[in-house]
């Protein structure tokens, strides 16, 4: 069949198209303030915009304003690379991967695959991983981009403030004079300032829930053995957890869903088997205080609150009433003080030099005596190395073993104390504020180092902590609102969160 010649502009065209890639309707510059998982799947589906333009956006916004805040360490310089294959994925398949083009920020200290992992310490400021940590392979697999690596307290040792001999100090985007908490300040900032769409930290007794709390935003600590701590640069690995820290829950929680799972090279894990629902985004219900029991621990909520900080706890326990909650205030778990003594153990030595061996394989940096050699630039980071080095065991009473959450007797003591109150009042959580008082100044990180409720309970019982935003003091210094659950009881946590967070809405965008 012969085609007339007037139509073959048409059929050329045509045959040129074929296959082409629609342009996305942007032509403004890309508004990233505050997107969501949800909105940025959203507007791929739309084709408002791709994968490559999103991570352009954060990384423009990163070079303009992080001069300020000192939070990102280095930037992936594959992100752009790795954005365009997601891109002609979703163009060839039509399909969204659960985390498919979002860009994560990571902590320092977790390893990832061709980026620096220095744990702010001059002794790794030339290591670079050649494996990604289990965590990062489950994040990557779930279609996550690796957009930049965040700053964090040297070896994680401060819960007062964020300050690394290989990149200085980080600020709080609310207000820079003041500190960001530790250890994880570098991801809490970066995520607050919108450099990347969600973070992650580690947290051994603070440091996810205090940045979470100093930045308006989400921080899950989540139970001990739910999420693997392999290829992390470790601080007492009996207490490490790493878990997300976002701007919503529901962000938080999907990037929990797809870490949470058994790895062969962490056995704590081994005892969250049988203990993960399907899925966690099933719990995201706007309703989920209605009925809900929730307990306020005055024992740590009225020790030498700052007024403000006082003002902003007793309005949230309103809250939880209007929201529907029954709140049972006070509750009292008996033996209290006695408990919570006598948990703290010094295996930083031990944890370090493990890493050392398995993942840096360095024969000039094997032991803790090579890492006080090598020395540091932040004198708190000198003293709690060296400090270390010189103890090990338990800090108190050495004679007790220090073993893991389900088998250490302190601990198990502890958490059943608890428990046993929690079940005898049907309660589903046991709320508190994530610091009693607002952030420090960094000049004063060591002098006004106060209220931080963090270190207390979860880190030795093993038992989940989420911190969620409860507002901000005159100085626009924001404040955190902590539910603390049952072992592996993270569904009700996040039903529990949620609920709060959208019938307050306290998160705010910094003015930077």
């Amino acid at each position: 069949m012969s085609i007339p010649k007037n139509l073959y502009p048409f059929l050329i065209l045509f045959l040129a198209c074929i296959g082409c890639k629609e342009e996305p309707k942007t032509t403004n510059p890309l508004d990233i303030s505050e997107l969501t998982i949800s909105k940025i799947h959203n507007g791929y589906e739309q084709n408002d915009f791709t994968s490559i333009q999103l991570v352009q956006a954060y990384l423009n916004r990163i070079r303009l304003l992080d001069t300020v805040i000192n939070s990102i360490t280095a930037v992936n310089p594959k992100a752009i690379e790795i954005a365009q294959a997601l891109d002609d994925e979703f163009l060839e398949t039509g399909k969204l991967r659960p985390l498919h083009g979002i860009p994560i920020l990571v902590k320092d200290n977790i390893n990832t695959a061709g980026l620096p992992t220095t744990a702010g310490a001059l002794a790794l400021k030339d290591f670079i991983p050649q494996e990604d940590a289990f965590i990062i392979k489950k994040l990557v697999g779930a279609g996550a981009i690796i957009i930049a690596k965040t700053n964090m307290a040297e070896w994680a040792f401060s819960p007062m403030h964020t300050e690394s001999s290989t990149f200085g100090t980080t600020r709080n985007p609310y207000n820079i004079a003041h500190v960001p908490a530790g250890s994880s300040g570098g991801t809490a900032a970066s995520v607050a300032a919108n450099f990347g769409t969600i973070g992650l930290g580690t947290d051994t007794g603070n440091s996810i829930r205090g940045p979470s709390s100093h930045c308006a935003l989400v921080g899950f600590r989540t139970t001990l053995g739910l999420i693997s701590r392999s290829a992390i640069v470790p601080l007492y690995l009996r207490n490490d957890v790493v878990g997300p820290m976002g701007r919503t829950v529901e962000d938080a929680t999907k990037l929990l869903e797809v870490m949470a799972g058994y790895d062969p090279n962490d056995s704590i894990t081994t005892y969250s088997k049988g203990k993960i629902p399907g899925n966690y985004t099933q719990y995201l219900r706007k309703d989920g205080l209605k009925n809900a029991r929730i307990g306020v621990l005055r024992t740590l909520s009225d020790n030498d609150p700052h007024p403000e900080i006082k003002a902003l706890f007793g309005q949230a326990l309103s809250d939880l009433d209007t929201l529907g909650a029954t709140v049972i205030d006070p509750i009292t778990i008996p033996d209290f003080e006695a408990l919570r003594q006598n948990q703290w153990c010094a295996t930083f030595t031990e944890d370090l030099e493990d890493y050392l061996t398995e993942y840096v394989k360095n024969d000039t940096i094997k032991t803790i005596e090579d890492i006080i050699r090598i020395g540091s630039n932040s004198e708190f980071a000198k003293e709690r190395v060296k400090r270390n080095a010189a103890n090990s065991g338990r800090w108190e009473d050495s004679e007790i073993p220090c073993l893991d959450a389900y088998t250490d007797i302190r601990r198990v003591a502890y958490r059943e104390a608890i428990e046993k109150v929690m079940d005898s009042l049907n309660l589903d959580a046991i709320v508190y504020p994530s610091w009693n008082h607002p952030p420090a100044k960094i000049n004063l990180f060591s002098e006004e180092y106060k209220g931080d409720n963090n270190q207390v309970v979860s880190p030795h019982t093993g038992q989940p902590a989420f911190t969620v935003p409860m507002g901000y003091t005159s100085e626009n210094l924001p404040a955190g609102f902590q539910f603390l659950g049952r072992m592996y009881d993270e569904p009700t946590l996040i039903r529990l969160s949620y609920s709060y967070e959208q019938g307050t809405k306290h998160r705010k965008v910094p003015k930077l």
